[in-house]
């Protein structure tokens, strides 16, 4: 379960949350080609997406 950031503060981000899904589905894939498995372990894959959505480095339009 997602505690931190808040869903609803990432909706407000995205616009809707099927395109805040999609954008972190996409972003997860992404990174699970070009991480390390040790980066992997440290950070999961869909936890570095939903902070870079929360941080404002992927940008929902």
């Amino acid at each position: 379960m997602l505690l931190e950031p808040p869903i609803d503060t990432l909706v407000k981000k995205v616009g809707n949350p099927y395109k805040l899904a999609v954008i972190v589905s996409k972003r997860a894939k992404l990174l699970s080609q070009s991480l390390t498995e040790k980066e992997k372990e440290e950070v999961p894959e869909v936890t570095r997406a939903v902070n870079e959505v929360f941080s404002g480095e992927i940008v929902g339009k």
